[in-house]
Formats: structure tokens, sequence, C-alpha cells
């Protein structure tokens, strides 16, 4: 069974503060935060957790004590239902836990366990990536999901219409969320892979999701290039503003072109367009 530390943060003084925190901690690969008061709870695969970069990223913000608890992965399902809320999304996409009652008017319903795995919409880059694949054509069209989580990107371009749909995780406890994520939601098209974007291998995608970090990013997109179709689209999250102009720099130079961003507490989203010519 894997382990997990709980990082209990007192001094939390606002919402901004709060969100500042969130937002440095998930670039060090903590995936669950919780608000208690003027505490907030951080949750870290322990094989992730960093004490040294941790008090770097408190000393940032003034910040200096915190207290450490290992818990174990069950614990993780009972924190997130005691605290999770429904995501709507630019009124028409809804993602919510099955304890959840479904909502009217709703035009792409979105059913995601919530456990450990990434991508529940309450981050930015997820809420981001979402709303830039709801405004995607993409019916009929191959899809792959690039570091899927939850496999929320695949179902809902699956709820979509899109064709063939991969997801690749190399997290097991990811996998096996998002193999749950598929049959709730009834998305037959979803292929689960656990691995990296080698994975891949010789497959060709009309579109691409990587909702990652900035250094996976940078190392695979020459990957993401060689797959997507020309004339196809590169989605891509995980990375803060300021990192914008080395993932346009390294995209270009295999023949990806901006077409659009989005920006949301300084994470960004990014779309790019495949402008090589066809084999």
């Amino acid at each position: 069974m894997k382990r997990y530390y709980e990082v209990r943060i007192p001094g939390i003084s606002g919402a901004e503060t709060g969100e500042i925190v969130m937002a440095l901690l998930a670039g060090l690969g903590y995936d669950g935060f919780l608000e208690e008061d003027d505490h907030l709870l951080a949750y870290v695969h322990a094989d992730d957790f960093n004490r040294k970069e941790l008090s770097s990223v408190l000393s940032s913000v003034a910040l200096s004590g915190f207290e450490i608890n290992e818990i174990e992965d069950r614990n993780w399902n009972k924190i997130w239902e005691s605290d999770y809320e429904p995501v709507l999304i630019d009124n028409s996409i809804l993602v919510r836990a099955p304890f959840h009652e479904a909502a009217h008017g709703i035009v792409y319903d979105i059913i995601i366990e919530p456990k450990m795995s990434f991508g529940t919409a309450h981050h930015e880059t997820t809420y981001m990536m979402l709303s830039l694949i709801s405004r995607l054509d993409i019916k009929m069209k191959s899809v792959l999901d690039m570091g899927c989580g939850t496999a929320v990107l695949a179902v809902l371009a699956s709820k979509m219409g899109a064709g063939d749909i991969l997801a690749i995780d190399n997290d097991d406890w990811a996998y096996q969320n998002a193999r749950e994520n598929v049959l709730l939601n009834s998305a037959g098209n979803i292929t689960i892979l656990k691995g990296d974007a080698g994975a891949i291998e010789k497959q060709r995608f009309d579109i691409i999701f990587a909702n990652i970090n900035r250094n996976i990013l940078l190392k695979d997109i020459p990957t993401y290039a060689n797959a997507l179709e020309s004339g196809g689209s590169l989605l891509m999250s995980g990375f803060y503003a300021e990192d914008l102009d080395l993932i346009i720099a390294r995209s270009e130079e295999y023949g990806l072109i901006l077409t659009e961003t989005s920006i949301r507490n300084n994470w960004m989203a990014a779309v790019f367009i495949s402008d090589k010519a066809d084999d």
C-alpha cells in the first residue's frame, strides 16, 4: 500500500495566501488540498516529499511551521468525500462525485470518484483544460489523454462524441481510478494504459491532451508532435505563466504553432496546432 503525507500548515491568513501556497506545492507534486480555518492540509506521495523544498515554499510567503502525518491511501477517500464539492465549468460542464445529485440543464455531466488521482476540476489546470476541450471540434476524432489522472479529460472527450481515446498514466493509483471513472461514465471508447509517453509507440492522434508539469512537457513535446496528425491539436497545461515562453519555443522546434492560451491564478493552458507536412 502506498504511503502519503498529510502536511498541516498553520497561519494561512486569507484565500490569496492559501491559493499561492497550493499553486507552489502543486508544482512540487502535492496533489490534494483541504482548508480548515487558518490551516491548510496538503497531501503528497511519500516518495515526492522533500522537507527542504517545503520549507523554501513556506519561507517565500512568510510561513515557517508545519506538521507532518503519515496516512494510508484509504484514508484519502474519507478526506475527499467530507470536503469535495462539484465543479461547474462554463455553465455547461459539471464534474461531480457519485454521491452528488445530477443537475438540470447541464450539457456534460461527468462523474469522478474523488480519490488521490489528479483531475477533479478543482485545480486551475484541469478547469482550464476542460473549458478548452469543450470548444473543440472533437466529433469522431482520435484522442490521447497523456498523464490522465482521473481520466476526466478523456471522459469529456467521450461525451463530446470523440472516436477512439487512449488515456495513459504512470501512477498505479491513477490507472485504477481512471478505469473506475470510465465505467462510471459508460465511456466504452476509452482505453486506459499504465505507462509514460513511451506507451504511445507509433500511434497517431488528431488531438492530444497533456496536463502534467513543465519539465515533463518540455521533455515529451517531441513525442507529442510526432504522434500528432498534421493539423491536429495539442492542449497542454500544468505550468505557470512565466513558463509559457519556454513551452512555445520548444513546441515551435517541432512544428507546433500556438493558437490560444488561458490563464487562471497564474496557471497556464495553451493550444497548439501541428503545422508539419504529412508523412
